[in-house]
């Protein structure tokens, strides 16, 4: 009896913040926007009260906060807060992205695999990154926009989130490649919350892991990376 061969899309998805970057992005983003004061003290109070109860594992909405943190740009020109959001991008975050990082892309694009950044951070951030970086597509974090163009301070859809990463790769991959055509090759996250990601890949890898991750981690017996970087002053 000959055997079935199978010829699937093999692909590489990568976390953005905490994997691919030094830190996190919408982190840093919350920063700037509470030094400019283009955020109000009341919602960066809320927005640091979220981000304590997400420390403790307490069960959060990720629309919510990110809704909070686009207060700073509900009512203006999408095309205007894109600048923005890439202007930030190339400011505070170009620096952090990890060499490793790019080696990694680099390795399994030339391997012949599809590279996704698979991010809950918003998605022109993750855009400005693609256009340096040797990732092929991305799945982020989108707002929505207004019949006049604006911005609206509600996630498009869902945010791409813990056991969400893996819902929009699969909705994405189907979409792309066609469904059973693609096969989750590696998966590269930092974060407890991408183990549902890290979880469907033939090679999981956990990179400079949070404790929650380093303890999955070493119970599944998933290889540890360490890509941290000290990041250069501007």
């Amino acid at each position: 009896m000959q055997e079935e061969t199978t010829d699937k899309v093999q692909v590489a998805v990568f976390d953005f913040d905490g994997t691919s970057i030094e830190g996190s992005s919408p982190s840093w983003l919350v920063n700037r926007l509470i030094f400019e004061h283009k955020i109000t003290p009341v919602t960066s109070l809320k927005i640091g009260m979220w981000g304590i109860a997400y420390k403790w594992h307490l069960p959060q909405s990720e629309s919510w906060v990110r809704g909070q943190v686009f207060t700073a740009f509900e009512g203006k020109p999408k095309a205007e807060v894109d600048r923005y959001l890439t202007r930030f991008y190339d400011e505070w975050i170009a620096r952090r992205f990890r060499p490793k990082a790019d080696e990694a892309m680099k390795q399994r694009a030339e391997e012949g695999c599809s590279v996704v950044i698979v991010s809950a951070t918003f998605e022109p951030i993750v855009l400005r990154a693609m256009e340096s970086h040797p990732f092929h597509h991305q799945i982020s974090t989108r707002m929505k926009v207004a019949a006049d163009g604006t911005y609206t301070r509600e996630v498009d859809g869902r945010c791409i989130e813990g056991a969400e990463k893996l819902i929009a790769l699969k909705h994405w991959c189907d979409g792309h490649y066609g469904e059973g055509k693609w096969e989750l090759a590696y998966a590269y996250g930092d974060h407890h919350s991408d183990e549902p990601l890290l979880s469907a890949a033939k090679h999981p890898y956990a990179v400079t892991p949070n404790t929650g991750m380093t303890k999955i981690a070493k119970r599944r017996g998933w290889p540890i990376l360490d890509w941290s970087i000290d990041v250069p002053k501007r």
